[in-house]
């Protein structure tokens, strides 16, 4: 996009319900420049959060580039100085900081509200506070000092009975390293509790799962290497022969509590919802047998061949010595990996779940990598899924759940989904019934925003809204 934006009372058709009170912040990837090689990453590009800012029917709409220091230092020289993605060996002398890879950041993935303030934030590097109003960029943070790792998760989890915050960090204390560290959060953002273990191999730690005794993060086969970083290389590639593993750690226990699950050959980046059942931990979400990233190589040589998702079933026996991992597979349609559910139910038993998806009998070849042209309404006991079609030529983003009420019953709410006109170039958001999966609304914009990666709901109780 390369422009920043204020949008006054943005045309709607159909009617915004009056219950929703509250912001949609997106990030969104957009370089600033064009990257220094050609066949680096879009999950290089700078950051750029977004606002749908509804009330009383109406919606506003802001748009501003995260300012963090990647974004200041490259606006000062006016041009591309960071090479690779998580490659500071590749970067232009006068940035190049091997020792501190995470200033390098984009701060492009997930807007995260915690302790009653909004983060842009990107798992290689600390969170940036940004204004909920202005989106103007505050500060770095590393939590006053109290965060032991150079890196945080874009996919934190909160407990929606105690209202605790749980996140982690890889590639912890540099470049390669196998260090992870965890830590939780209470309501005010305050860090209450603190683990550490080595990760079998260094793999991306994307997103984790949580039940009400445990945090549980997957890895898999894309991996790393120093040699490869220093020869300018890519950060990742894909080691078929690596297994995938579970790595499970107990709320109330320490460090040398965690324990580590061993499946084989997956890639799990977004997770849905777990529980504990008895003994056993139960697991679900998208997966895929093998590697799902376009720009990563096969270690194998084997040409990239996209890998599918399906929507699936992991069971942990934690009184089983042998620590391996059961797998079922409970849908077999291909689905994106952005799959969401009604978050009152996280880390419960739950039925429902959101997700966008290509629909094959309506014509999807413009779509991107993680594009859908339908979003479902998913039962986990199984069934057709309810959609919501916006029409041809959509490219839609991932979908994001709002409760009616506090009270009212898991999947009863509303859905705001972003998606893109692809035949008149702009963006449009969706106003979804849960339920029915009927649109409500349509807000329409004179523009096509950048690549959305995810989106975070926020009301005037979780931040100071104007």
């Amino acid at each position: 996009m390369r422009f920043e934006v204020d949008l006054r009372d943005c045309e709607v058709t159909g009617a915004i319900p009056k219950e929703l009170d509250g912001a949609l912040y997106r990030m969104h990837m957009d370089w600033l420049y064009p990257p220094l090689r050609a066949d680096d990453t879009a999950l290089a590009a700078d950051g750029y959060i977004s606002m749908f800012r509804l009330r009383n029917g109406r919606v506003d709409y802001k748009g501003r580039y995260v300012q963090t220091l990647r974004y200041l230092k490259q606006l000062e020289a006016g041009r591309q100085l960071y090479g690779y993605y998580r490659n500071p060996y590749t970067d232009d002398p006068s940035v190049r900081d091997i020792a501190n890879p995470n200033k390098r950041t984009t701060a492009n993935t997930t807007p995260v509200v915690l302790g009653g303030k909004l983060f842009a934030t990107k798992e290689d590097s600390l969170p940036y506070e940004i204004d909920p109003n202005t989106l103007a960029t505050r500060a770095q943070t590393n939590f006053d000092g109290a965060w032991q790792s150079q890196t945080f998760t874009a996919h934190p989890k909160v407990d929606p009975l105690t209202g605790e915050t749980f996140a982690y960090g890889y590639e912890a204390t540099g470049l390669c390293s196998r260090d992870v560290f965890v830590c939780r959060f209470d309501r005010n953002g305050k860090i209450t509790r603190q683990w550490r273990f080595e990760a079998p191999h260094t793999s991306v730690l994307h997103d984790m799962w949580l039940t009400q005794t445990h945090l549980i993060i997957p890895g898999s086969g894309l991996v790393t290497d120093i040699e490869w970083l220093k020869a300018g290389g890519m950060h990742w590639a894909w080691d078929s022969s690596k297994p995938s593993y579970h790595v499970v750690i107990p709320r109330e226990g320490g460090s040398e509590d965690i324990r580590c699950f061993f499946g084989p050959e997956r890639s799990i980046v977004h997770t849905a919802n777990a529980y504990t059942e008895g003994n056993r931990i139960v697991l679900e979400g998208p997966a895929s047998d093998t590697n799902p990233w376009p720009w990563f190589r096969n270690l194998d040589g084997k040409p990239f061949t996209p890998a599918v998702n399906t929507f699936r079933r992991f069971t942990l026996d934690l009184d089983s010595k042998r620590a391996n991992v059961v797998e079922e597979t409970l849908d077999e349609r291909p689905i994106t990996s952005f799959t969401r559910i009604d978050e009152r139910h996280l880390s419960l038993p739950y039925r429902c779940y959101f997700v966008q998806y290509k629909d094959q009998a309506v014509d999807s070849k413009r779509l991107g990598r993680t594009d859908g042209n339908t979003i479902g309404r998913f039962d986990v006991r199984g069934g057709e899924p309810k959609t919501f079609f916006p029409g041809q030529d959509r490219a839609v983003h991932e979908p994001v759940f709002i409760a009616r009420g506090a009270k009212s019953p898991e999947g009863e709410g509303f859905l705001l989904s972003a998606g893109d006109n692809l035949e008149n170039g702009t963006t449009e958001l969706y106003v979804i019934d849960a339920t029915t999966m009927e649109e409500l609304a349509r807000v329409l914009l004179p523009f096509r925003s950048s690549p959305q990666v995810h989106g975070t709901w926020a009301t005037p109780a979780d931040l100071p809204l104007n």
